[in-house]
């Protein structure tokens, strides 16, 4: 009861002081610039080598090289039927610039699904090939002897690649490895006696084949480059052979791209709320942070430059066991030299280091720009969140070798442009509305290339949900 009164007896008791909330009506409040989750450490943009493009086009020119068509082969699904788009059938080598897609979509049609699960042989070493298989999902090991008589792993593939595309033409055409499945998965069978069936009723498609037999071997290197002749360990006066160095007829060339966007700010919002930040400073800061993290998604997932998109498919890998493992990253690295960086998505740069810690290994960091990062055999894993995790909880994982001196991948784009308050970023101002509106164009050049095919290597299909 005394506690009671003591606690009606301070209610009653008058204020002898001003409080807090009226304090703060003449008190100055103190500020932080304007905050945004958006804003990331954008790794690629600050780890590229920059190029100047003078007229907006930057062409690569390489040396002659013959395609053979290793390309993905894309697919339609429709509940739990899988067909293979008929135009994707040219990426096989023999369909290779046939473009009769009314026989194409024969062929499309005449492809048998498989479904299969994991450690199911859809090859066996040594039997006769008589069909071409188009993985439409999952993960198969190619598996074939080693140089000590034990079974080794020769080749991963995974969602869009083929294999046995020879047994369409060659009758005698052996399967030199097990296909056996890692994952359960789906693929499309053509027959050799399907195709040559409609390549018998079809002229165009048996003079399209007669064509590629007919074609003289062409002499290559091991990257598919045109030979030069050469002659070493002679003696004496030998006949020297002759040779020259041939281009591609029309190499690629890269245009700048382009993100842009329109700031608008009141006038009145400009003259009297500029203390004691400047507004219109502020709304052009968080819009140009935000144009330069659309610029770096662009530069990883644009399907024209983007570096997901325009890595070479030999250059493509699967992981071995789902997860990204240290044998995984020995693996990408081995693919080119003088890698620079590692690019993934965090939770992939996590999912290597649970890999790591089964294995009882630390990998070292370095300190960068003040920040550290993990490195594999010396080379950086820098994280960037533009790169895409797919509905199956998987990613991939860039490595990749930069510099235009080394023939690796650069970022292009073109400073000095009018206006400019960064380089190849532009603010120009568009005048004031009839509402009293300010507008002020905000654009950013830019774009990537890779010189060389094995300045770029993929790791795909990584699992990151692996906990085990």
């Amino acid at each position: 009861m005394s506690v009671q009164a003591g606690s009606e007896s301070e209610a009653q008791t008058p204020q002898r002081s001003l409080g807090t909330a009226a304090a703060r009506n003449l008190a100055t409040t103190t500020k932080s610039a304007p905050q945004m989750q958006e804003i990331t450490s954008r790794w690629l943009l600050k780890a590229l080598p920059w190029v100047s493009v003078q007229g907006g086009t930057y062409r690569v020119n390489r040396r002659l090289s013959y395609s053979v068509g290793n390309g993905v082969v894309e697919f339609v699904k429709t509940g739990t039927q899988v067909q293979v788009i008929p135009a994707e059938l040219g990426e096989l080598p023999l369909l290779r610039d046939y473009e009769d897609l009314d026989v194409l979509g024969e062929l499309a049609q005449r492809c048998r699904q498989v479904d299969f699960e994991a450690g199911q042989e859809l090859t066996s070493f040594g039997s006769p090939s008589d069909e071409v298989f188009l993985l439409a999902h999952g993960r198969i090991d190619q598996i074939g002897p080693g140089p000590y008589g034990d079974d080794a792993v020769l080749r991963t593939v995974a969602d869009g690649a083929y294999f046995g595309e020879d047994a369409l033409v060659d009758e005698e055409s052996i399967w030199e490895y097990t296909a056996r499945a890692a994952t359960p998965g789906t693929a499309l069978t053509l027959s050799r006696q399907d195709f040559q069936l409609l390549a018998d009723r079809v002229p165009s498609l048996r003079e399209h084949l007669d064509r590629v037999r007919a074609m003289p071997a062409q002499r290559t290197n091991k990257y598919g480059e045109a030979e030069i002749d050469l002659s070493a360990g002679h003696q004496g006066e030998a006949v020297l052979p002759g040779t020259f160095v041939d281009y591609e007829a029309r190499p690629r060339e890269y245009e700048l791209s382009i993100a842009q966007t329109v700031l608008r700010v009141h006038t009145r919002v400009a003259d009297l709320y500029n203390q004691p930040m400047n507004q219109t400073e502020q709304q052009l800061r968080l819009t140009v942070e935000a144009l330069r993290e659309r610029q770096e998604h662009e530069m990883l997932n644009n399907r024209d430059f983007g570096l997901l998109h325009n890595a070479d498919y030999d250059q493509r890998i699967q992981p071995h066991d789902g997860g990204p493992t240290p044998d995984d990253m020995d693996q990408l690295l081995s693919m080119r030299r003088g890698s620079k960086l590692f690019l993934a998505h965090p939770k992939a740069i996590a999912a290597f280091g649970r890999e790591c810690n089964k294995r009882g290994i630390h990998p070292e960091t370095v300190d960068v720009d003040g920040t550290r990062v993990t490195t594999w055999r010396g080379v950086p894993i820098f994280p960037s969140n533009k790169i895409p995790i797919s509905d199956a909880r998987t990613t991939s994982i860039l490595c990749m070798r930069t510099g235009e001196d080394e023939q690796g991948v650069i970022g292009l784009h073109q400073p000095g442009i009018p206006d400019e308050i960064e380089p190849s970023l532009s603010v120009r101002f568009m005048g004031i509305s009839e509402q009293a509106i300010i507008s002020y164009l905000v654009t950013a050049y830019f774009s990537a290339a890779v010189l060389v095919p094995d300045a770029l290597g993929v790791l795909e299909n990584v699992e990151i949900g692996r906990w085990r």
